[in-house]
């Protein structure tokens, strides 16, 4: 996880509240990565370690990095996953200083304005046949993320919140697939749509806190008053937008996935 002007504080026990659905992206990333025993992984904005983890399952015997630059996700990933190094770092900035067999994220780019400016210098420290593969949330334009930035921008939070709330910086498929591919790695890239269905009450609220809602918390941080009038006016939004069913709250979510091969 990365963070900007308004720097977010991450909550990882909040986080991990949806682990499963988190993960699952990451998983499938996993099963289209063409490697039968890599030596050296590192995963760009680890977290709270959740997804780290399928890596040291999937290959005990890979020497594994985890980079983050939240010391509250370091510290829950330290404490929870085994067999792997965690380290702090801002991938705005991060530079490999050594090979990799396998450069992996999951759900972070979209919080580092301009991440594909550093695919060269990451690309070029695979090993041959080498390969980088990440997934990122491409939801943007879904009611969750419009809703709320119209919120933000609205006369009653315009004063605290406005500029806040921007759009995640990602890129369509194909424009990974012309970057990578013009670095001459072999690229499949694709997007899927996840029809999640979550439980309990305030269902897509909740989901947010752990993750689209880090800023604008971290902004009204320390005045409980905005917080709860905020989460208010947002969780109605919501629940207009998101209506719960007889079965659970469905919350389509579209992701992006790449995986491109040295």
């Amino acid at each position: 996880m990365t963070t900007s002007a308004a720097t977010p504080v991450w909550d990882p026990e909040q986080y991990l509240r949806h682990s499963g659905p988190r993960s699952r992206p990451f998983a499938d990333l996993l099963a289209r990565v063409p490697l039968r025993d890599p030596a050296r992984i590192v995963d760009l904005g680890c977290g709270p370690g959740n997804v780290t983890a399928l890596l040291a399952e999937r290959w005990p015997e890979a020497r594994i990095t985890g980079l983050d630059n939240s010391e509250e996700m370091l510290r829950e990933a330290r404490a929870h996953v085994r067999g792997v190094s965690f380290a702090h770092a801002d991938l705005r900035e991060w530079a490999p200083e050594e090979t990799y067999d396998l450069i992996v994220s999951s759900a972070t780019f979209q919080w580092v304005r301009g991440h594909e400016e550093s695919f060269p210098a990451w690309v070029g420290a695979l090993v041959p046949g080498g390969v980088f593969a990440f997934t990122v949330p491409g939801n943007f334009g879904a009611p969750s993320h419009v809703l709320l930035h119209e919120l933000c921008e609205s006369a009653a939070w315009r004063d605290r919140l406005g500029g806040l709330q921007r759009p995640g910086h990602v890129l369509t498929p194909t424009e990974y697939l012309e970057r990578l591919a013009g670095l001459g790695l072999t690229v499949d890239a694709w997007e899927t749509t996840y029809a999640h269905v979550l439980t309990g009450e305030d269902a897509v609220l909740d989901w947010t806190k752990g993750t689209t809602l880090r800023p604008v918390l971290t902004a009204l941080r320390g005045d409980a008053g905005a917080t709860s009038r905020f989460l208010a006016d947002y969780g109605a939004l919501l629940r207009e937008a998101y209506p719960a069913g007889p079965h659970g709250t469905v919350f389509p979510f579209r992701r992006i996935f790449v995986v491109a091969s040295r």
